[in-house]
């Protein structure tokens, strides 16, 4: 069992900045970052795995960036030049056993946190 706890959430005008953190208990190989809008379904948004493999959605590449610190167990996301539409809880989430990169979509990862608010004003 993983416990998986986000912190760095928060509000801030559209163009600024957030760093995320996410500490977990234990080893994982792959790290995730989601989040959620009221309404919305839970999208993806970048994975990393333990040798520092990433994947970024679209809606995100280039504007944020996903790190970590595995002597620690803490995964970041660096959130830069934030929109209203990035509004949302965000949710770290992890697993276990894998190799060759992070799989994608909510059903790979089996450890949730239970996510830090960002609000984004215009």
């Amino acid at each position: 069992q993983v416990q998986l706890v986000e912190s760095g959430g928060g509000s801030v005008q559209a163009g600024g900045s957030l760093r995320l953190s996410c500490v977990a208990s234990g080893y994982t190989y792959c790290m995730g970052w989601f989040r959620q809008a009221p309404g919305q379904e839970r999208e993806g948004l970048a994975y990393i795995s333990r040798d520092g493999r990433t994947i970024y959605t679209d809606s995100v590449k280039g504007r944020f960036t996903i790190s970590q610190d595995n002597a620690k167990n803490t995964g970041y996301l660096q959130m830069n030049s934030l929109k209203p539409e990035d509004t949302a809880i965000y949710y770290c989430a992890a697993y276990v056993s894998g190799f060759g990169g992070c799989a994608r979509g909510l059903a790979a990862f089996r450890y949730w946190g239970r996510g830090t608010q960002v609000a984004v004003s215009s």
